[in-house]
């Protein structure tokens, strides 16, 4: 008895078993130390909230403590959120008051330190949505031509590069008043001497023959400008302790910006410069001299090959699907692809009639009718004023292009966007070519902002003997508009054709993309 007596003691005085190093613990046990834990964590919170007020307490006058649940007094407070100060300020005023001098000594120390540094610059004051959106973005300097400022910048640049500047001729519409209008008696090269270091002779030659209106047409002005690209690396020497990568770049500039006074560049050149200028930025330090310019020069062919040549052969290809037997074609000015396409399409045995439309000043309309007459085609002539009198007759409508834009918008000669007006107007399908690398990234939806103002003396045509627009200058309530470029909606055209297949104008800004990337 007296062994169970004492087991039975010696069970009262064992451990819990929470206590006992090893001993597993039931259910109810682990909820019960997870309850204390977090009594433990609130009580901990209570206390670090509670030592500011005891901070506050100690600095100014006490509150009023709370009177004992057990006897309240009836002057106390009756809970602790209640108590207030002596002054009659509640805790959450005096929070306030405290959050109030804090700002107040922040502000303070900031002006201290804006005093003590003099090159702190101020801050730009935010712009409301409506000034927002009046900033109007950089513009090309050819399109600034009535801006004092960037005429004056755009002088300064070519003084640097030691490119003479061509003044405008004769007065201007003021609605175009922001181009450049030249006259082709006013050869640039007359201006100023042109040092043989700064100007390439066979630039200068070019530029003479863009500015006489000797060499026409995108894909003309495209081959030749990167022919003399080619003549020009071929003599071209790297300087002592500089970089072939850089200083041709740099060399290139002032031949541009020499070429663009003569005639501003076209879509395609500008896209065929942006490639030149990326491959000799791409070229390794590391490779020689005439290796480099070996290479360059090959990519000029490649380009010119793959982009033009084989493109052109490729658009052909395809617009052969969309010419019938017995169908009747219009076709406007003179596009180098068009009639490419339409001599190929007779040569394979279609059966078809031309419209040459043609329209003054450049009656340009005559060469692609010389064209495809010597190769057999069938063609009538007839001017822009009577083409809704052909119409009803025409079947298809086959254009060319300066450009495409972003927007699906086409850019070509002036007149293109009439006759597409009117083919719509007629149910007659409008199908445009186009190589992709005239494709552009700028977006244009009229023919104002960004255009071309060719010679106005062009306009004057003697008629029996007599000149009636001579003195036109003279008149100071006359002028004559002679513009180069038209742009027409993608809405009135129905395909476009080029060397990646036939696409819809809205695929535009797809083509782009795609481009840009593999670039």
């Amino acid at each position: 008895m007296a062994e169970q007596s004492n087991r039975e003691v010696g069970k009262g005085v064992q451990p819990p078993p929470s206590q006992v190093p090893g001993a597993e613990l039931s259910r109810e046990e682990k909820l019960q130390l997870r309850k204390e834990k977090k009594q433990q964590k609130k009580k901990q919170r209570r206390q670090e909230e509670q030592q500011p007020e005891r901070q506050q307490q100690q600095e100014g006058a006490p509150l009023v403590q709370p009177a004992p649940t057990g006897a309240p007094s009836p002057g106390a407070a009756p809970t602790p959120a209640m108590a207030v100060a002596p002054g009659g300020k509640s805790k959450a005023e005096l929070r306030a008051e405290r959050r109030a001098k804090q700002e107040a000594d922040r502000a303070l120390k900031q002006t201290k330190k804006g005093e003590q540094s003099p090159a702190a610059l101020p801050a730009k004051p935010r712009l409301a949505p409506s000034e927002a959106q009046s900033v109007v973005k950089r513009l090309p300097e050819h399109v600034q031509v009535d801006d004092p400022a960037a005429l004056k910048k755009l002088a300064k640049k070519l003084e640097r590069q030691q490119v003479p500047l061509r003044p405008d001729y004769g007065a201007k519409v003021s609605l175009f008043s922001h181009l450049h209008q030249y006259s082709r008696k006013v050869l640039l090269t007359q201006q100023m001497s042109i040092p043989a270091s700064a100007i390439h002779p066979a630039v200068v030659r070019l530029g003479l023959q863009y500015s006489q209106g000797l060499i026409n047409g995108s894909n003309a002005r495209c081959i030749a400008l990167l022919r003399v690209f080619k003549q020009v690396i071929a003599d071209y020497s790297t300087p002592a302790n500089e970089e072939l990568s850089r200083d041709l770049v740099n060399k290139l500039k002032p031949y541009i910006s020499f070429l663009n006074q003569c005639r501003p560049l076209s879509a395609s050149m500008g896209n065929a410069i942006k490639f030149l200028k990326k491959e000799i930025s791409g070229l390794p330090g590391s490779m020689r001299e005439e290796e480099a310019k070996g290479v360059l020069q090959d990519t000029i062919d490649k380009y010119v090959r793959e982009k033009i040549v084989l493109a052109a052969a490729a658009i052909s290809k395809s617009a052969f699907e969309k010419i019938n037997d017995g169908d009747v074609i219009l076709v406007y000015g003179c596009s180098s692809l068009v009639s490419r396409t339409l001599c190929d399409a007779h040569a394979k045995g279609r059966a078809f009639r031309v419209v040459v439309v043609d329209s003054r000043p450049r009656l340009e309309g005559r060469e692609t009718l010389h064209r495809l007459v010597k190769q057999g085609v069938r063609c009538s002539y007839v001017l822009i004023n009577a083409i809704s009198y052909v119409l009803p007759e025409v079947s298809k409508v086959l254009l060319g292009a300066h450009a495409l834009l972003a927007n699906g918008s086409v850019m070509s000669r002036m007149g293109t966007s009439q006759i597409a007006l009117i083919s719509k107007a007629h149910n007659v399908p409008v199908l445009v070519c186009c190589e992709t690398y005239k494709f552009c990234d700028r977006v244009q939806t009229d023919s104002f902002v960004s255009n071309e103002l060719d010679d106005p003396d062009d306009l004057i045509v003697p008629q029996r003997g007599r000149i009636p627009l001579a003195s036109w200058q003279e008149n100071k309530s006359l002028r004559l508009l002679n513009l180069v470029y038209d742009v027409t909606p993608m809405e009135l055209v129905d395909l476009v054709i080029t060397d990646l297949g036939m696409i819809p104008c809205t695929s535009v800004p797809v083509v782009l993309r795609v481009k840009n990337v593999e670039q």
